[in-house]
C-alpha cells in the first residue's frame, strides 16, 4: 500500500533510540525527509547515518526538550533545513521513580510541556502549508491506572492535549491524534533491562497483563504511528489508538 509519503517533511522528538528511531526510520522507509533530537550526541548522530542510508534528506539536532524555547528553537531549525513540515511526532518523554515535587516538575516537563513546546511550534508551519499529521506518543498508563502518579498523570493529559487540539485544528487540515503504547521492550529500555535482571519475573508479568502473550516491539508502534502520519488515515483525528497486545482492559 503506498501511503502517500513520498517527500514529506517530518519531526521526531526523542528520535534516536527505542521507539522514537523505529518511527524515525518507518517513515524513512516510505520517502519522508525527517528530522531527529534527542540529547545523547552519540545515539542521535548513529540514527543519524541509519536514516541517511534509506536516501532521504535528514536533519538532527542535540536537544533538551525539558528546557523552554530549545523545542521551539528545533522545529525552527528543521524546517529551516528541510523547507517544511508535514508530520510531528512528540516521542521525547519517560518516567522518574517518587512522588516528590521536584519528580512531578521534571516529569510534567519531559512528557507534558515537551509536547505542548514543540506543537505550538509546528501548528504555526503546518497553517502555512494548509495541512499536517500531529501524532502524540502517550501510553496505556495514560488510559488506566499505572506506572506510578507522575507518569500516569502526563500521559493522561497527553491524551487530552491531542484531543483539544485535533478539535480546534480540524477545520484548518491539521490532524492531530495519540497512540497508547503498551509495555515494549527494546535494547536499552526499562522493560528489556528488566527482563535481563528479573527474567522469570518479567514472564509473570507479561503472563499476568498481556494477553498476547509477549512484550510489544518498537517497529510494531512505528508502524501504527506512520500509518496515522500518513494521507491514508485520512479521517482519523482525535482518535488515540492503542497498541498494546491486549494489556489495556478499559472500554474507551
Amino acid at each position: 500500500m503506498d501511503l502517500g509519503l513520498k517527500g514529506k517533511v517530518a519531526i521526531v522528538t526523542g528520535g534516536s533510540r527505542g521507539i522514537g528511531r523505529s518511527i524515525a526510520l518507518g517513515l524513512a522507509a516510505e520517502g519522508c525527509d525527517v528530522a531527529i533530537c534527542a540529547r545523547g550526541e552519540e545515539t542521535l548522530r548513529a540514527t543519524e547515518t541509519e536514516l541517511a542510508a534509506l536516501g532521504v534528506r535528514t536533519f538532527a539536532q542535540a536537544v533538551d526538550v525539558m528546557q523552554a524555547g530549545q523545542a521551539e528553537a528545533f522545529v525552527g531549525a528543521a524546517v529551516s533545513a528541510l523547507g517544511k513540515l508535514d508530520i510531528l511526532v512528540n516521542n521525547a518523554g519517560g518516567n522518574r521513580p517518587g512522588d516528590a515535587d521536584d519528580v512531578w516538575s521534571e516529569v510534567v516537563d519531559l512528557n507534558l510541556q515537551s509536547t505542548v513546546r514543540a506543537s505550538r511550534a509546528a501548528v504555526a508551519h503546518m497553517k502555512t502549508n494548509g495541512s499536517g499529521s500531529i501524532i502524540h506518543i502517550a501510553s496505556v498508563f495514560g488510559r488506566e491506572a499505572g506506572g506510578g502518579a507522575p507518569y500516569m498523570t502526563t500521559k493522561a493529559a497527553v491524551i487530552a492535549h491531542a484531543k483539544s487540539l485535533a478539535l480546534s485544528l480540524a477545520p484548518q487540515g491539521i490532524r492531530v491524534n495519540s497512540v497508547a503504547p503498551g509495555s515494549v521492550s527494546f535494547p536499552g529500555g526499562s522493560w528489556y533491562r528488566r527482563q535481563q535482571e528479573d527474567p522469570e519475573g518479567m514472564q509473570r508479568f507479561v503472563a499476568q497483563n498481556i494477553a498476547s502473550g509477549r512484550f510489544g516491539t518498537a517497529e510494531e508502534i512505528a508502524d501504527v504511528v506512520v500509518f496515522l502520519a500518513s494521507e491514508r488515515a485520512s479521517w482519523i483525528t482525535g482518535a488515540c489508538i492503542n497498541v498494546d497486545g491486549g494489556q489495556s482492559k478499559s472500554l474507551i
